[in-house]
């Protein structure tokens, strides 16, 4: 069944050409079919940063738009998503104290802001420990992704968010509250009992009677790139193997994954997302 050329987009997919396939890992993607990638800024660490302020992100930004720009040579659309991941909390208030911690994270989210007003990203990503964590940390936690929501608010931006599995229902007050649009909040990793934007795993059991309901959510694969951990969480040809998959099984029309592939990561990003 030869199916008709539509975008399929990633959501959430990180490309490293240090620690994992860089770009024969985007390769795959364009060879499967991929389009279109939101590439995803990894954790300081990844990029031998420990923050002591919050310019110290401007490395791993940077670098992050180097790999991009290498993307793009391979004929592949990319979207840069900056930002500050959540687990940085625990890492540097072990370091620094978790007050000092906070107020870096909050800094290198402003920073991200930069690039953002710039244009050279289209997203913020934040979000808060998935993992069990003291009060105060959780706390902290919200500070900072608050924040993260305060400057979207601003720049009419999206903001992707690393959170614990769930409904995360008391991020849409948060988001409220600072003039940020809900609809433009994404679960990473989402699930559809979230009133957030879900980004579903391409292999997500739900997708096909998500798309049927009327749903909008966009796919990811939040393929790490790291060859300590080849394949996870799902490698690169996920999303656009599993599309097509649904398609020709005909679990959902071709009509449907345009919405998903296109009609709503433009409307959430507020990013063109065309063939060439």
């Amino acid at each position: 069944m030869k199916l008709p050329a539509i975008p399929l987009t990633d959501d959430h997919i990180h490309i490293d050409p240090v620690h994992g396939r860089g770009l024969d890992a985007a390769r795959d993607f364009m060879k499967a079919g991929g389009t279109h990638l939101f590439l995803v800024s990894k954790p300081s660490w990844s990029h031998g940063v420990t923050p002591r302020k919050g310019s110290d992100y401007r490395k791993v930004f940077d670098e992050t738009l180097v790999v991009a720009d290498g993307i793009r040579d391979t004929g592949l659309v990319v979207f840069p998503v900056l930002g500050v991941h959540p687990a940085e909390i625990t890492r540097l208030a072990d370091e620094i104290g978790l007050e000092r911690a906070a107020s870096i994270m909050k800094e290198g989210l402003t920073v991200a802001a930069g690039y953002v007003s710039e244009g050279l990203a289209v997203a913020l990503k934040s979000g808060r420990p998935h993992y069990e964590v003291s009060e105060d940390v959780q706390n902290a936690s919200d500070e900072v992704l608050f924040h993260a929501l305060s400057l979207a608010g601003r720049l009419s931006c999206a903001v992707q968010v690393h959170a614990e599995t769930g409904p995360c229902t008391d991020i849409i007050d948060m988001a409220r509250k600072v003039g940020a649009d809900p609809s433009r909040v994404v679960k990473h990793y989402g699930s559809p009992d979230t009133p957030l934007h879900p980004s579903l795993i391409a292999t997500h059991e739900e997708i096909a009677d998500m798309a049927c309901r009327g749903r909008r959510f966009t796919l990811e694969s939040d393929y790490m790139d790291e060859n300590s951990r080849p394949g996870a969480v799902t490698g690169p040809k996920s999303v656009p193997r599993f599309t097509k998959k649904l398609i020709e099984t005909g679990r959902i029309t071709v009509e449907q994954a345009y919405i998903i592939h296109a009609e709503t990561p433009e409307t959430v990003y507020g990013v063109e997302i065309e063939l060439s």
